[in-house]
């Protein structure tokens, strides 16, 4: 409670601290964004977390993993989240026989041309959707590693771009392991933040037998974004403030996993990057133009929990990734703002 208390403080400190420039974000952000939620809410019965969380990745440049049992609506969110951008999607479904090439394309001799002529697989659009990524070997899983890192596929020795924005949104179910190949940790550290959906309240579920009997919920979603106004709030979080005090904080929660005794592997310094760059959509998102301590907070399992390897003892334990992850936000001390002006 005392760390909680301190981060509220340093937050209240920083938002007197930090400087404030009335055009980040905009009104536009805020409307654009509502919209987005507004949309993926009306499909995705009683998970606003989830939908805000996705959001966030996407402004953040990111790539997001969704995972959880089967049935609860991995998929769903995924097609919601690309329906309601005026964007180019394509849809992967990830089996034991896919091939490399299945995902980022193959050079294929023209009989007219005498040449060979790339053919762009489907990893080619702003949103990629991979269905149960596990469930590919892991040859296949490592085409995407390139694709997600720098944009960028290199077939026969020549590279070529992918469009921007691109984002991957993978699904994978934890409970069914046969037939499965688990994502090894440098797949992972690709994404920047993974979800564990769980399965919606009563109330939302009673409302989900209502309404989604007699047609699919996605058939009424329509654009209400394109990719120029994604761009441009892109460009608006990149612009948001972090002071040094929030910095500092980033780094020491991220040493804190790399010393902690029931853990084998910590966060990466990519991981940090990443950290901070969905706190800083988080706080855009907020209609602030600067980082509080409270949003690297609230993010923090979201971005890490994926990205740590517990040791034997604390899995027999009983203890989870993401009870680590809070063990650390609430050990952590908070730099104060005013000692950092």
């Amino acid at each position: 409670m005392d760390v909680q208390h301190n981060i509220a403080e340093a937050s209240a400190e920083l938002r007197m601290a930090a400087p404030t420039d009335p055009d980040v974000p905009g009104v536009g952000f805020h409307d654009i964004s509502t919209r987005i939620l507004d949309s993926i809410n009306t499909v995705i019965d009683g998970k606003p977390e989830a939908a805000r969380l996705a959001l966030t990745v996407l402004l953040a440049q990111g790539h997001l993993l969704l995972e959880d049992v089967p049935g609860i609506g991995k998929t769903l969110l995924a097609k919601t989240l690309a329906r309601t951008i005026d964007c180019t999607v394509n849809r992967i479904q990830f089996t034991p026989d896919l091939l490399p090439s299945d995902v980022t394309g193959v050079s294929i001799f023209s009989q007219d041309t005498r040449r060979f002529e790339f053919r762009p697989g489907p990893v080619f659009a702003n949103i990629v959707i991979g269905d149960e990524i596990n469930r590919a070997s892991a040859k296949t899983q490592s085409s995407l590693l390139e694709c997600m890192e720098e944009h960028q596929v290199t077939v026969d020795g020549t590279t070529h771009m992918l469009g921007e924005p691109f984002m991957v949104v993978a699904t994978q179910n934890p409970i069914e392991m046969e037939g499965t190949y688990p994502l090894p940790e440098a797949q992972r550290d690709r994404f920047m933040a993974r979800i564990s959906m769980g399965y919606p309240d009563a109330r939302a579920e009673v409302d989900m037998l209502e309404t989604h009997q007699s047609v699919s919920p996605l058939e009424g979603i329509r654009p209400v974004a394109s990719v120029s106004d994604i761009a441009a709030m892109m460009r608006e979080v990149r612009g948001v403030y972090v002071s040094p005090a929030v910095k500092e904080y980033t780094v020491a929660v991220g040493h804190a996993t790399r010393q902690h005794p029931r853990l084998r592997l910590g966060a990466s310094p990519r991981s940090l990057l990443q950290l901070l760059r969905a706190a800083k959509a988080g706080a855009a998102l907020e209609g602030r133009d600067f980082v509080l301590p409270d949003d690297i907070a609230a993010i923090a399992d979201a971005v890490l929990a994926h990205r740590l390897l517990l040791d034997r003892k604390a899995t027999s334990a009983g203890e989870t990734a993401s009870s680590i992850v809070q063990d650390i936000l609430s050990r952590v001390p908070v730099a104060r703002a005013a000692q950092r002006r």
